[in-house]
């Protein structure tokens, strides 16, 4: 089973159909040097306010994590990867 799949399943409908617009790959640490996750490239005020997001804002972000991430030299792990 994927690493946060039994939450997710647990979780209310309306949680679970937003976990289809996330980033989160359940790899939750903030690298000290950069403020970001290091597995999703949010900060940590982007998460605390990410089920509070309108469906645009958060497909917007979604859009820069990638770039955000390669520019602040974080490389998040491989689906499947050993943690």
């Amino acid at each position: 089973m994927r690493r946060g799949a039994c939450i997710r399943a647990a979780l209310p409908v309306t949680l679970q159909s937003m976990s289809q617009d996330t980033p989160c790959i359940a790899v939750c640490m903030i690298d000290p040097r950069t403020s970001l996750c290091s597995g999703c490239g949010r900060t940590l005020p982007e998460i605390a306010r990410w089920p509070r997001m309108e469906r645009a804002e958060r497909l917007a972000l979604m859009a820069l994590l990638p770039r955000r991430m390669l520019e602040a030299g974080l490389v998040p792990p491989q689906a499947g990867e050993a943690r």
